[in-house]
């Protein structure tokens, strides 16, 4: 059987010793944990967005707009990395582009009347969603889908986080549920590998062996450098040969 795993106790960790590496103004001890983090785990836009600070206090623009530029594509709403893209690009020369992302970054960030604006919301989104977090690795993934929702509830299009959903509803014994959650992720951004490979592992989860490699396969041809992908299929083709 194959099984597909949530952040690990280390990974965890790697994100958090990162967070108060960052916090505390420490550049080369927290890049060395998110990087360490993104080797296996590339889909927290919060995670790229703080590389992207990080380098950019280096003075490395272009790996900086690097990764904020992956930020802005798993969250297109994410306000703080919009402005900080915007920064960078300005400081390359690149003065029109700058303008539209502080354009782009002012109309995401404009409050409707009685809510709260879109940077508090995403804050709040990411601190519950990393209680939901707490909660899948306890092994109490009732709990993280509650989590989940709630901060998903405050920023729909923060696919990293309905991307952890997914994976709870699975764990709860929900594969559709969390195949519909997948799908939408893809819908809102199809080069999120991650989702696909997951989504295969949710077919395969329900018996649906060719859907699942049909999602493999393809982010094969978008990425042959995915070797996770490379090994499902080549588990599952060697179960239905037997």
């Amino acid at each position: 059987m194959i099984h597909a795993g949530r952040m690990t106790v280390g990974e965890r960790a790697a994100y958090m010793r990162g967070r108060q590496h960052y916090e505390s103004g420490e550049t080369e001890a927290a890049l060395a944990d998110f990087r360490r983090l993104l080797q296996s785990r590339d889909s927290f836009a919060d995670v790229h967005y703080m590389v992207g600070i990080l380098h950019d206090r280096r003075g490395d623009l272009d790996s900086a707009a690097r990764s904020l530029r992956r930020a802005v594509r798993l969250n297109p709403s994410y306000a703080e990395a919009l402005l900080a893209l915007a920064s960078v690009v300005e400081r390359q020369g690149d003065f029109d582009r700058s303008r539209e992302l502080a354009e782009r970054a002012s109309q995401v960030a404009r409050p409707a009347p009685g809510h709260l604006d879109p940077t508090t919301r995403g804050k709040l989104a990411n601190l519950q969603a990393a209680v939901g977090d707490a909660y899948a690795e306890a092994g109490e993934p009732k709990e993280a889908v509650e989590a989940y929702r709630k901060a998903l509830d405050r920023c729909p299009d923060y696919h990293d986080i309905r991307y952890r959903l997914a994976i709870a509803l699975r764990d709860m014994g929900l594969p559709h549920q969390a195949a519909t959650q997948l799908k939408r992720v893809l819908r809102g951004n199809a080069d999120f590998h991650d989702a696909s490979i997951q989504l295969g592992l949710t077919y395969y989860t329900m018996g649906r062996s060719q859907d699942a490699l049909r999602e493999w396969d393809a982010v094969l041809q978008r990425d042959p450098s995915r070797d996770d992908a490379r090994m499902y299929v080549r588990l599952v083709q060697g179960n239905t040969l037997r």
